[in-house]
C-alpha cells in the first residue's frame, strides 16, 4: 500500500476533505510544518500518521515524509483541496508496475483555479527543463509518485520550492524513466500560500532558480 505523503502548513480545513477521497490502499502520511491551526491534531484525529517537521519548507516537509515512510512506493500529493486523491493510482500504479521511475501529474486546471502569473511561470521553467534535459516535461506538479529507496538514494538537498525541480534533475542524471500523466486541478481551499500571490510566485522563482544555479 502506498503512503501518501501530505506536506501541510495551515490546512485544517481542508484535510478532512482530502483524506475522505483517498483511494483504498494509500496510507496518508501528513507532515506539519508549523502549523497553527491544529492540522495536525485533525489529521491524527482522522486516522493518519502525522510526521512534525519544525524545519520549515516545502522540501524539508516532502524530505521528511520519505524518512518516515514504510511503503517501497511513496506518491506525493498537495493537501490542500486542489487535487483530486481518486487520482493518485495514475502516478502510482506505473511506479508498481515497473513501467516507470518517477511519475509526475501534469495539472489540467479548472477555470480560475491556477493564477495566471503563475502558469506562466510554470511554462517558463519547463521549457528550461527541457532544454537542459531532453525530457518533455511541462510540468513539475506536486502530485508525483517514485519508489522510496531510488529517492533517499538522490539524497534531495533543497530544503524549499526548488525541492520538485531538484528531484527532476537528479532523476534525470541518474538515468530514471520520467513519465506524466494528466490530472485534474481545481480551486483550493483558503488562499494560496504559494501560486495564489504574486509573492509567493516570485519566491518559488528564486527557488527554482537557486536549484538550476546549482545544477
Amino acid at each position: 500500500m502506498p503512503d501518501v505523503i501530505l506536506p501541510v502548513l495551515n490546512e485544517a480545513k481542508a484535510i478532512p476533505n482530502v483524506l475522505a477521497r483517498l483511494p483504498d490502499g494509500f496510507d496518508p502520511l501528513v507532515v506539519d510544518n508549523g502549523s497553527s491551526d491544529d492540522s495536525d491534531r485533525i489529521a491524527k484525529a482522522l486516522g493518519a500518521r502525522v510526521v512534525l517537521q519544525p524545519l520549515q519548507g516545502f522540501g524539508a516537509a516532502c524530505w521528511a515524509g520519505i524518512v518516515a515512510a514504510n511503503s517501497e512506493v511513496v506518491a506525493f500529493m498537495d493537501c490542500d483541496g486542489t487535487l483530486d486523491p481518486a487520482e493518485l493510482p495514475h502516478v502510482t500504479d506505473p511506479i508498481a508496475n515497473d513501467d516507470a521511475d518517477l511519475m509526475i501529474g501534469v495539472r489540467r486546471a479548472a477555470n480560475g483555479a491556477w493564477p495566471v502569473h503563475a502558469q506562466v511561470a510554470n511554462r517558463a521553467l519547463a521549457r528550461i527543463v527541457r532544454r537542459r534535459t531532453g525530457l518533455t516535461v511541462s510540468d513539475l506538479g506536486p502530485m508525483r509518485a517514485a519508489r522510496r529507496r531510488e529517492l533517499l538514494a538522490l539524497d534531495l538537498r533543497d530544503k524549499r520550492f526548488g525541492w520538485p525541480l531538484e528531484m527532476v534533475l537528479k532523476a534525470h542524471a541518474a538515468g530514471w524513466r520520467i513519465a506524466s500523466t494528466d490530472i485534474t486541478y481545481a480551486r483550493r481551499e483558503g488562499r494560496s500560500k504559494v501560486t495564489g500571490t504574486m509573492r509567493g510566485t516570485l519566491r518559488t522563482i528564486a527557488d527554482m532558480n537557486r536549484v538550476l544555479r546549482r545544477a
